[in-house]
């Protein structure tokens, strides 16, 4: 009987480790998602060229956010907070692009995690 109840708990013990096992295996730093948005191609004197780096932006934004499960509240919840952050800075560097037309030709659209 003895036996039997350390066999059971080296078990559980083992099953415990496994499942504990990619806790242990998240990387130390966070996580860094990048998307480039070229703009060099575009004329961004136009309404249509502005269209399509907006357009850019958004899709580079989905990218770099992800997406969440439809069932996942909180998680659509904080995938729509990125993206609205991320478009927010993305912006910024638009703007500045086209006030300068410094001979920059990328927005670089980026979250931690």
């Amino acid at each position: 009987m003895k036996a039997i109840n350390i066999v059971i708990a080296s078990a559980l013990i083992t099953a415990a480790a496994i499942k504990a096992a990619p806790a242990f295996s998240e990387p130390a730093t966070p996580e860094t998602n990048v998307s480039i948005v070229r703009t060099a191609d575009l004329n961004l004197n136009d309404a249509a060229g502005q269209r399509a780096l907006e357009l850019r932006l958004v899709q580079a934004a989905r990218e770099v956010c992800g997406t969440a499960s439809d069932v996942d509240l909180h998680g659509k919840n904080a995938v729509r907070a990125c993206r609205d952050d991320v478009l927010a800075r993305a912006h910024e560097q638009r703007d500045a692009i086209l006030a300068s037309k410094d001979g920059n030709d990328s927005i670089r659209v980026a979250i931690a995690r």
